[in-house]
């Protein structure tokens, strides 16, 4: 009796699965039809488009260069949208294929341009921003959360700031702060000689932010932590000692442009490692290669604002209990409202106008 009702079990468990098993395979069937329809859809909305700039390409359209770079990032979008919602398909490969092309018909024709410089900067840079903004603002967040955790390190561990900043500067900043002046560490030193001292080691941190990328990564997350742990100790410190406002003052003048260059050059980082890590549809040495061009552009890019950051501190930052604090205040944001515009809000003007 038991034995006939375990067949019967098993029977209306064979059917049941049976059942299941259909009904997923026709929810499945149905959910590929509408993903296909949904491709056919988009190729139809745009293969006009794509069949334009691609006879651009092949020099059978004439286009100046501006606009072949505005549908440039209208490609660029139509390949995310691909590679999001149909992956494996043709469509992918087809546009990444004109999308490679596109860049080396846009990037290497204007090297013969008389206005090089002017369009890398105006051009160029912004639209590769523009690129890789996600990896910019995930450099972002490292270094806000590395700078959160030196803040949060050093107010709860009264020796954290000795381990992290080491005792003669401790020392010697309790001294001036002591004397009236938290600041004057920087006024140490000739004006040219503070310059190039600093102007080369900001170059050196600059160098190990982007080349370290090449570890896929591990080693910018190594100096992105690092450098934003010691920013937040350094100013945590001072406001143990009641001497924030002051030293902001101070060090800001020049911290601003260099603390967001760094973050730039983290980004460089991170980039030169996603190209390795993620290649997409490319292969991984073709993906690297591109990865290195333009993260390499940017980081160039950078330099005048590391040199501008340097002569600030070497020339400027002395002289900050000398201004009054409306001039501190002004570089302050003067510098830091023109290199963000630059690196964020500029190229955004990009998105803009495609829509």
């Amino acid at each position: 009796m038991r034995k006939a009702k375990i067949r019967v079990f098993n029977g209306a468990a064979t059917k049941l699965i049976a059942t299941f098993c259909a009904v997923s395979i026709g929810i499945s069937d149905i959910s590929y039809t509408f993903t296909v329809m949904r491709e056919v859809a988009f190729i139809q909305n745009n293969k006009d488009k794509w069949q334009a700039f691609e006879q651009v390409l092949i020099g059978k359209g004439n286009q100046n260069p501006d606009e072949l770079a505005q549908q440039y990032i209208q490609l660029i979008n139509d390949l995310a949208y691909a590679q999001t919602f149909y992956p494996k398909s043709k469509t992918v490969v087809y546009l990444n294929h004109l999308a490679s092309r596109a860049y080396q018909n846009i990037y290497t024709t204007k090297r013969a341009d008389k206005d090089a410089v002017k369009r890398f900067f105006t051009l160029d840079v912004p639209l590769l921003m523009y690129k890789y903004k996600v990896h910019f603002y995930f450099a972002l967040c490292i270094f806000l959360v590395s700078v959160g955790i030196g803040v949060l390190s050093a107010a709860y561990d009264d020796s954290f700031a000795r381990i992290i900043l080491g005792d003669e500067y401790i020392e010697l900043t309790l001294d001036n702060i002591a004397g009236g002046d938290p600041v004057a560490i920087y006024k140490s030193g000739s004006n040219w000689g503070s310059f190039i001292g600093i102007t080369a080691n900001n170059l050196y941190v600059g160098i190990r932010c982007y080349t370290y990328g090449i570890t896929a990564g591990i080693g910018t997350l190594y100096v992105a932590f690092t450098n934003g742990i010691m920013l937040g100790t350094f100013q945590t410190f001072f406001a143990q000692h009641n001497v924030l406002w002051e030293s902001v003052q101070g060090i800001w003048i020049h911290g601003a442009m260099e603390i967001f260059t760094i973050i730039i050059e983290i980004t460089c980082g991170f980039i030169l490692a996603a190209s390795m890590l993620f290649p997409n549809t490319l292969s991984r040495i073709e993906s690297f290669k591109i990865g290195v061009r333009e993260s390499f552009k940017i980081w160039v890019s950078t330099l005048p604002f590391t040199v501008f950051a340097g002569f600030l501190e070497g020339f400027v930052t002395r002289f900050s209990n000398v201004f009054v604090p409306f001039v501190n205040i002004t570089i302050i944001v003067a510098t830091l409202s023109f290199i963000v515009w630059y690196y964020v809000i500029y190229p955004s003007r990009f998105r803009r106008d495609e829509m």
